[in-house]
């Protein structure tokens, strides 16, 4: 009886095994994870990027509708072609709300950080399509602009216009371009930044092959992270400076080593892609394809190669 249990134990003890190799999750399934540190993890900010009760509300809508007026597409160098409101603000799109049905996920002090943009006074920008305007229906009845089928949003810390301050804030949070997509360099003016698959590799004059993402922006790992089990110790105002990459389908990727291409559920609520179980992230600093300004920061961020290893880490 002992002698068969003994087998028994041991056979189940390989099939485990055999489902956690290279971080536990190869075919491109969820995989959960926390941050490490001997220290507390990074504070939040106090609306984290998303607000004290992470961006889902618990309650009535906490701030009065912006009035959107007539909108204008505003084109920045860092951002590319960016909506503002009739007052210059720039408008944005959160990532946990949906589209498609139009859905806003932030209410209660999430909307006092993020005030929401009204409908009903909105008017096309010049030279945009009209009917990508729409409004979703929100919990008190109020009616909020959406492009797209996104809902807008300013954002408190922009005080004048032409701030863009919102920008990748808790990697949820982009300025909205006129097309409901989420602002990028060149995407506007440039049909070949469209066209880069989810992620790719670029060849670097300094740092040879780093891997990119859809926009060509440079994209890095962090020292302090771990790949299994897979953590992040880039957490609150971190992300602000460091945005995570959002998931990419496994087939929408170019030159990209394909073990360990998972999607990491961080514990703060963000889904984030990974390589070779490895969280990835892109860097504020960097405002257009083609810049590794994150390369070397903190002797602890540095370019992906195309299998994940960092480049041009000291040994």
């Amino acid at each position: 009886m002992n002698t068969w249990r003994n087998a028994s134990l041991a056979v189940t003890a390989v099939a485990v095994l055999s489902l956690t190799t290279a971080c536990g999750q190869e075919q491109g399934t969820n995989t959960n994870g926390q941050p490490v540190g001997a220290a507390a993890p990074a504070a939040q900010p106090a609306d984290g990027g998303y607000g004290a009760d992470s961006g889902y509300g618990s309650g009535t809508d906490a701030a009065a509708a912006e009035p959107a007026g007539q909108l204008a597409v505003w084109d920045s160098k860092k951002l590319g072609e960016v909506v503002t409101d009739s007052e210059g603000f720039t408008l944005y799109r959160f990532d946990k709300d949906t589209a498609n049905p139009p859905k806003s996920n932030c209410a209660g002090e999430c909307a006092t950080a993020w005030p929401i943009v009204s409908a009903d006074d909105a008017e096309a920008a010049p030279g945009t399509d009209p009917a990508l305007l729409g409004e979703v229906t929100r919990s008190d009845g109020t009616k909020q602009l959406t492009i797209a089928g996104w809902p807008m949003y300013r954002y408190t810390k922009d005080t004048s216009p032409g701030d863009a301050n919102g920008q990748g804030v808790g990697g949820t949070w982009f300025a909205a371009a006129p097309d409901g997509k989420k602002a990028a360099p060149g995407a506007a003016s440039d049909v070949t930044a469209g066209d880069l698959p989810g992620l790719s590799v670029r060849k670097d004059p300094k740092l040879g092959d780093i891997v990119v993402d859809s926009r060509g922006m440079t994209v890095y790992r962090f020292k302090k992270d771990s790949a299994w089990p897979m953590k992040s110790a880039c957490t609150g105002a971190c992300l602000e400076k460091w945005p995570v990459v959002a998931p990419v389908e496994k087939n929408d990727t170019e030159g990209i080593i394909k073990k360990g291409f998972v999607t990491f559920d961080r514990p703060d609520g963000i889904k984030q892609q990974s390589v070779d179980c490895w969280p990835i992230y892109t860097f504020s600093g960097d405002t257009k394809p083609g810049d590794t300004n994150g390369q070397g920061v903190g002797g602890t961020w540095f370019a992906v190669s195309p299998n994940a290893k960092l480049v041009g880490a000291p040994k």
